[in-house]
């Protein structure tokens, strides 16, 4: 297969940091898009990745997966967009698509694992797929989404992870007017939901162990606020809530919030990966039929949604822009939480 070299942004190992190096890109099949990518955002799963904190990492890596760009090859075969069209890409670039969670348009779920946008197995150049810390992109139809035209295209970025991440939850527990949403964490993925929610109607309580994120979480839509180390200020939200996203992304006590779902309430966790500490009290959960579950990202078909729903409701991330050669500072700054919401790669300063 003939390819293209491509100037990107990865590390060789996990105690490296990041810099300038070439990879190669396939020229478009068929069936493909070709994506000079404009904006990439930067997720907290980029940064586990770069230093294998989850331990599955293959070198070298390339990360990136909330990609907007402009279209600037399409296969024979391609209908979805055409050259000159803005488009996106998020978390995948393949899933077998014959499963029945693919069949159901949630290639998330795939029985045979969906490829991930980095650091997933590569089909057709062999090796691992390599993302969006880079000048283009290339991937099959099916898996490339269309940006709204009234949208800010760098702060769109983000909606590919962090918007999809929150909406498909909402979504699924039909969240709506009349809706009691809680937010836990306010950060990338948590300043979402609040937007999200607040979108589709809902009334939208955030849950803060500190006071200094009301104004902010105000601001963003939310209708009140939560300190949730204030023990009566816990107690007054017992029993209040349908639905609770709870974003944070280490372990913590999920427990308490537990006590403020109503009868057939449901908490989703969507930031943390692992084990439960300390254990989950079932008792709150017997005694109202309350939930505990867990939300991935959302399939094509829900991340295109969520897309035209942002463009109709003017719906984008909060994002601080930078340049490819400030992501280290960029990775130690998110491990301090020292951003509002969102990191955006302005990738014009990597060609």
């Amino acid at each position: 297969m003939e390819t293209t070299n491509v100037k990107a942004y990865g590390t060789a190992s996990a105690d490296a940091p990041l810099a300038q190096m070439n990879i190669q890109r396939r020229t478009a099949t068929a069936k493909d898009i070709e994506i000079d990518i404009l904006y990439c955002g930067v997720c907290h799963s980029d940064l586990h990745t770069a230093r294998n904190d989850w331990g599955f990492t293959t070198y070298p890596t390339v990360v990136g997966h909330e990609i907007v760009g402009k279209v600037t090859k399409v296969g024979s075969e391609v209908t979805k967009l055409k050259v000159g069209d803005f488009a996106a890409v998020g978390c995948m670039v393949d899933s077998c698509q014959t499963c029945d969670s693919c069949k159901q348009d949630l290639e998330q779920y795939c029985s045979n694992g969906f490829t991930g946008t980095y650091n997933g197995k590569d089909k057709h150049l062999g090796g691992m797929t390599l993302g969006g810390y880079s000048e283009k992109i290339v991937v099959e139809e099916h898996f490339v989404l269309k940006v709204p035209a009234n949208l800010n295209l760098a702060a769109t970025a983000p909606l590919l992870c962090a918007g999809i991440t929150t909406w498909s939850p909402l979504r699924h527990w039909k969240a709506g007017k009349g809706s009691k949403v809680a937010v836990v964490g306010l950060g990338g993925l948590g300043h979402m939901a609040i937007k999200l929610a607040k979108g589709l109607g809902a009334e939208v309580t955030l849950f803060s162990r500190t006071p200094g994120k009301e104004k902010d979480a105000l601001e963003l839509g939310a209708d009140s606020v939560i300190i949730s180390t204030e023990a009566d200020q816990m107690g007054a939200v017992n029993g209040k809530f349908d639905l609770i996203i709870d974003t944070v992304p280490y372990i913590h006590d999920i427990n308490p919030y537990i006590g403020t779902l109503n009868t057939n309430g449901t908490l989703v966790i969507v930031g943390y990966l692992g084990g439960i500490e300390p254990f989950l009290n079932t008792v709150p959960m017997i005694m109202g039929r309350k939930s505990v579950a867990g939300s991935l990202i959302g399939g094509i078909a829900e991340t295109q949604e969520m897309l035209d729903f942002c463009g109709e409701h003017n719906i984008v991330s909060e994002i601080e822009l930078i340049k490819m050669q400030d992501i280290n500072e960029a990775y130690e700054r998110m491990l301090k939480s020292d951003v509002r919401y969102r990191f955006v790669i302005d990738m014009a300063s990597l060609k």
